[in-house]
């Protein structure tokens, strides 16, 4: 028996966020039975569950990196008929969705993936799971600006965690700077937000790396499925940041 939104998610039907909201609003139903609260337990082997009527059905774990384009919704569907992530995915039969979320005007790398334990352990705050940005930024900041990103910048929801910042690029000419910047949160519109705080909005901005798998060659507009060394790697990246947000801080 096990707990019936980790069930949901096992079962590629969303994150294990997400199904809890399917279960409190009422979508979820067990052998004909509504249930509506939270840690109800079933039976994935013996038990009817269904989700909108529908039956879930275990299904083949795929985990995708994809290329993503500027002008692209990191959605699964769009109302107003925008293109979105999974558009670009032919060839793949499952329902995926993307771990966490790039920006309508971001390009670069993106996860996709049935796994919903796989995509709540890869974005869930506390695991601290590094993500890395080029962010083509107007001006040039001096040292100073970028060294209040790195020891966390106070943003309308809070102070940042403190950010790994380098120069990778910069036009005197058209007065730009190109910065690589690490972050090991999640928020929305995070890295735009930081470079607005020091008065360096983002021009241009892609993420290249999240934990240590980066981009290499892989085209804008295109996905290739993760290996099992990949994937072991993520997971081993964000149980160990899990174990790091455990352990106490020492006096000094």
């Amino acid at each position: 028996m096990e707990r019936l939104q980790k069930i949901l998610a096992q079962a590629g039907v969303a994150s294990r966020r997400k199904c809890e909201e399917l279960i409190l609003a009422g979508k979820v139903e067990v052998n004909g039975e509504l249930v509506t609260t939270l840690g109800t337990k079933a039976d994935p082997d013996k038990d009817t569950i269904t989700v909108s009527g529908r039956p879930i059905r275990g299904e083949k774990k795929i985990y995708v990196m994809f290329n993503k384009p500027k002008g692209v919704i990191t959605s699964a569907s769009d109302n107003k008929g925008r293109k979105v992530v999974t558009d670009y995915l032919k060839g793949i039969d499952e329902r995926v969705y993307p771990v966490g979320r790039l920006d309508y005007d971001t390009e670069g790398l993106l996860i996709l993936t049935n796994d919903g334990e796989f995509a709540n352990l890869l974005t869930h705050p506390k695991h601290h799971v590094p993500k890395t940005y080029h962010a083509t930024v107007k001006g040039v900041p001096h040292g100073s600006a970028l060294d209040k990103l790195k020891a966390g910048i106070n943003l309308e929801d809070g102070m940042t965690a403190p950010a790994e910042l380098e120069y990778k690029d910069i036009d005197e000419v058209n007065k730009e700077a190109v910065i690589s910047i690490t972050i090991h949160e999640g928020r929305n519109r995070q890295v735009r937000r930081m470079f607005e705080a020091i008065s360096h909005p983002v021009l241009r901005l892609k993420r290249v790396s999240f934990g240590d798998i980066s981009l290499q060659n892989l085209k804008r507009g295109s996905y290739r499925h993760l290996t099992k060394d990949e994937i072991n790697h993520l997971q081993q990246i964000a149980m160990s940041g899990l174990l790091k947000s455990k352990t106490p801080r020492k006096d000094t």
